[in-house]
């Protein structure tokens, strides 16, 4: 199935990953939002559970493990054209994890990785849906201390 113009939603994955008090993004090298800092994560495949689709995709995109991992929330990403057709379409269900000790290096679809501070997140022109599950997983795991 084409991820332009599509006959039905992708379903992704975006993970939330903590060490001590900063999350960790990347910046996306590839549509939608190339150019952007994002949540690591991307398309589910066939066969492959939720967690595990976020587990993969940190792993790819960052070169680092989850050492917890848990669903969060789900968000529709959707754009259209000038004409109002649905050029891509988007389910992404969001989860949040600790990343286990090692290094994050950019890799995948991630031209590069950085950690940040929850103070500094506004000024990186983040999606509001993306600051929203941030401050969302935030709030979990301070709840779960």
């Amino acid at each position: 199935m084409s991820r332009d113009y599509p006959d039905r939603p992708v379903v992704g994955v975006g993970a939330v990953v903590f060490r001590d008090e900063r999350v960790l993004l990347i910046r996306r090298a590839k549509p939608p939002r190339a150019g952007e800092w994002s949540l690591p994560g991307g398309a589910q495949e066939l066969g492959e559970g939720v967690l595990e689709a976020a587990r993969r995709e940190v792993r790819e995109e960052t070169g680092l493990e989850l050492a917890r991992v848990e669903l969060l929330t789900v968000v529709d990403s959707i754009g259209r054209d000038e004409a109002g057709r649905v050029r891509w379409h988007y389910t992404l269900v969001d989860v949040w994890g600790e990343a286990a000790p090692g290094e994050a290096r950019a890799g995948g679809d991630a031209a590069e990785v950085a950690w940040f501070g929850l103070d500094e997140l506004e000024g990186l022109g983040l999606w509001s849906e993306t600051l929203r599950v941030v401050r969302l997983a935030a709030e979990r795991r301070a709840a779960g201390r």
